[in-house]
Protein backbone atom coordinates (compact mmCIF):
# COMPACT_ATOMS: atom_id res chain seq x y z
CA UNK A 1 0.00 0.00 0.00
CA UNK A 2 1.24 3.49 -0.82
CA UNK A 3 1.11 5.86 1.65
CA UNK A 4 0.81 9.52 1.48
CA UNK A 5 1.61 12.24 4.03
CA UNK A 6 -1.53 14.49 4.55
CA UNK A 7 -1.69 17.65 7.54
CA UNK A 8 -5.21 17.60 8.93
CA UNK A 9 -6.15 20.15 12.06
CA UNK A 10 -8.11 18.49 14.78
CA UNK A 11 -10.28 19.97 17.84
CA UNK A 12 -7.98 19.41 20.62
CA UNK A 13 -10.90 17.14 22.33
CA UNK A 14 -10.92 14.56 19.51
CA UNK A 15 -7.07 14.67 19.93
CA UNK A 16 -7.47 14.25 23.38
CA UNK A 17 -10.22 11.03 22.37
CA UNK A 18 -7.67 9.89 19.91
CA UNK A 19 -4.32 9.88 22.19
CA UNK A 20 -6.10 7.81 24.89
CA UNK A 21 -7.03 5.39 22.65
CA UNK A 22 -3.52 5.14 21.93
CA UNK A 23 -2.62 5.18 25.24
CA UNK A 24 -4.36 1.95 25.95
CA UNK A 25 -3.13 0.27 23.29
CA UNK A 26 -5.90 0.16 20.70
CA UNK A 27 -3.87 1.93 17.89
CA UNK A 28 -0.27 2.02 17.60
CA UNK A 29 0.07 5.46 16.35
CA UNK A 30 -2.13 8.45 15.77
CA UNK A 31 -1.80 7.74 11.99
CA UNK A 32 -3.48 4.41 11.99
CA UNK A 33 -6.27 5.19 14.23
CA UNK A 34 -7.29 8.03 11.94
CA UNK A 35 -7.03 6.09 8.57
CA UNK A 36 -8.85 2.92 10.20
CA UNK A 37 -11.62 5.92 11.20
CA UNK A 38 -11.55 7.44 7.75
CA UNK A 39 -11.94 3.83 6.48
CA UNK A 40 -14.48 2.86 8.32
CA UNK A 41 -16.91 6.35 7.16
CA UNK A 42 -15.83 5.75 3.59
CA UNK A 43 -17.10 2.19 3.79
CA UNK A 44 -20.19 3.12 5.74
CA UNK A 45 -20.98 6.05 3.33
CA UNK A 46 -20.84 3.18 0.57
CA UNK A 47 -22.99 0.94 2.03
CA UNK A 48 -25.60 4.02 2.57
CA UNK A 49 -25.24 4.66 -0.48
CA UNK A 50 -25.96 1.37 -1.71
CA UNK A 51 -29.07 0.82 0.71
CA UNK A 52 -30.42 3.78 -0.68
CA UNK A 53 -30.06 2.70 -4.43
CA UNK A 54 -31.98 -0.53 -2.98
CA UNK A 55 -34.92 1.72 -1.68
CA UNK A 56 -35.67 2.71 -5.12
CA UNK A 57 -36.46 -0.69 -6.48
CA UNK A 58 -39.99 -1.81 -6.72
CA UNK A 59 -40.35 -5.18 -4.84
CA UNK A 60 -43.15 -6.42 -7.53
CA UNK A 61 -41.26 -5.39 -10.20
CA UNK A 62 -37.84 -6.88 -9.07
CA UNK A 63 -39.95 -10.42 -8.24
CA UNK A 64 -41.62 -10.06 -11.65
CA UNK A 65 -37.85 -9.88 -13.30
CA UNK A 66 -36.82 -12.45 -11.56
CA UNK A 67 -39.68 -14.49 -12.40
CA UNK A 68 -40.12 -14.49 -15.81
CA UNK A 69 -39.39 -17.17 -17.55
CA UNK A 70 -38.79 -19.23 -14.48
CA UNK A 71 -41.92 -21.56 -15.31
CA UNK A 72 -40.93 -22.50 -18.65
CA UNK A 73 -37.20 -23.33 -17.48
CA UNK A 74 -38.92 -25.27 -14.33
CA UNK A 75 -40.33 -27.92 -16.55
CA UNK A 76 -37.10 -28.74 -17.78
CA UNK A 77 -35.33 -29.40 -14.42
CA UNK A 78 -35.19 -32.87 -13.59
CA UNK A 79 -37.09 -34.30 -10.00
CA UNK A 80 -35.33 -34.84 -6.94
Amino acid sequence: MNNAEVAITLDQSILDQLDELISRHLYPNRSRAIADAIKEKLQRLEQSRLVQECAKLNPDEEKALAEEGISEEFAKWPAY
